[in-house]
């Protein structure tokens, strides 16, 4: 949360969409020396491939910045700026110099997270999925709301396992824990990936 509100604000919409931009398309990842629009699932990107060929409405939902996702998310999986809901801070209309504009406040508007998600999902959606999919406790009341409508549904976990081609946590994670989630998806019958037993590419080919 502090860190959402100290980066996050204290800007206008267009330069936080500029500054985001910016870093991404320079800044590599230390471990894996790309950027880190590069560093996406291939699995990820085929399967909403397949589900929009199919006459899927796909979206992105996370506990991440909405706002940031959003610069990247077009160009990166196909998904359309109004179609990203996640966390987002305050923003207020102002105008400078006779421009009207929205300031982005230093105070949390909304987290998209836990609980977070199926109302978030509710109200800026207004659809209760059919597919879902997910990779952390963040996820769990997110793939209950799915479980719970009527028809057909698909719930979803990956398991990141692969500590060589990517990182490998769950349980005792600090970021991104995947435990009781995990437990229930085995309990109910949710399909569970293994991401080093299941995925034979992790990222796009560089």
């Amino acid at each position: 949360v502090e860190i959402i509100t100290a980066t996050h604000s204290g800007m206008t919409t267009d330069q936080f969409n500029t500054i985001v931009a910016d870093w991404l398309a320079t800044t590599k990842d230390k471990r894996f020396k790309r950027v880190y629009t590069e560093l996406v699932y291939q699995p990820m990107l085929e399967l909403l491939a397949y589900l929009r060929a199919h006459d899927f409405k796909t979206f992105i939902v996370s506990g991440a910045g909405q706002d940031f996702i959003r610069v990247f998310a077009d160009k990166t999986y196909c998904v359309p700026p109004e179609q990203v809901v996640g966390s987002t801070s305050v923003s207020q209309f102002q105008v400078w110099d006779a421009s009207p504009v929205l300031m982005k406040l230093p105070k949390i508007d909304r987290l998209d997270d836990g609980p977070g998600k199926p109302v978030a999902i509710d109200k800026f959606i207004g659809r209760r999925p059919i597919f879902a999919f997910g990779n952390s406790d963040g996820d769990k009341e997110m793939l209950e709301w799915t479980a719970a409508g009527v028809g057909l549904r698909f719930m979803g976990l990956v398991h990141h396992t692969d500590a060589n081609r990517e990182w490998a946590y769950d349980r005792k994670s600090d970021v991104g824990r995947l435990d009781t989630a995990l437990d229930e998806a085995n309990a109910r019958g949710w399909t569970v990936v293994d991401m080093k037993g299941d995925w034979n590419v992790i990222f796009p080919p560089g």
